[in-house]
């Protein structure tokens, strides 16, 4: 499957708007169907088609386990942040009103932020997973 050449093409044409249709999902979760957890679901396939057809070592060039720590770490970060935030303000964990005049506003906001914590989250959880899975090699 590495060798072929149509495979080598259509994933790398197919890579950008697999990102890109993840991005949508993301951001157009809190209007309609999809969300943090679809998004970093389908971005993280994006990253595993390639390395399917490239190899492992190849995308662990693009997105090193560091990386991938990090961003572990930076979803959960926006996610409680968001919520510690909030307390700051003097609303309950995870209540969006202080963040903007209107409630909707807020909701909206407080949401959007929540979502992209979970998503970078489920993104970063789902490669590194992978990487763990594939990377396994059995004592002999």
């Amino acid at each position: 499957m590495r060798d072929n050449p149509v495979f080598k093409i259509v994933s790398k044409i197919l890579f950008g708007p697999i990102i890109i249709y993840g991005l949508y999902v993301q951001f157009h979760g809190d209007y309609g169907p999809g969300g943090g957890f679809q998004a970093g679901v389908i971005v993280a396939a994006a990253y595993i088609l390639y390395a399917l057809i490239f190899g492992l070592e190849r995308v662990r060039k693009i997105m090193p386990n560091l990386v991938i720590q990090y961003i572990m770490a930076l979803g959960v970060l926006v996610f409680a942040g968001t919520g510690i935030a909030s307390i700051a303000f003097g609303a309950n964990y995870l209540d969006y009103s202080p963040f903007a005049d209107k409630i909707y506003k807020a909701q909206h906001l407080g949401i959007i932020i929540v979502e992209l914590g979970v998503g970078l989250t489920v993104f970063a959880v789902m490669l590194g997973l992978f990487y763990a899975f594939a990377g396994f090699k059995p004592k002999k």
